[in-house]
């Protein structure tokens, strides 16, 4: 799993699964967004408007994602 951080956008993409091919997108609202493969398993996790806050409550990887935005201080909250 790896986090990547666009400062001037404000936004950020976490691969949950390297390598595997986006099949389609689930909006959970205006800033967070669901990328899965074919299989329906998550690949990736679109943030926007990270510095107000990223709401992790029903992100796929939960742990793993408060652990990786945490690591790159950026805010959470749930």
């Amino acid at each position: 799993m790896r986090l990547e951080y666009d400062e001037e956008a404000d936004a950020a993409y976490i691969w949950i699964r390297e390598g595997v091919a986006r099949a389609f997108g689930v909006a959970l609202d205006d800033s967070r967004y669901v990328d899965y493969a074919d299989d329906r398993a998550p690949v990736g996790i679109e943030l926007l408007n990270v510095r107000r806050g990223v709401d992790v409550a029903d992100l796929p990887e939960r742990a793993a994602v408060e652990r990786l935005l945490g690591e790159s201080h950026l805010p959470i909250f749930a």
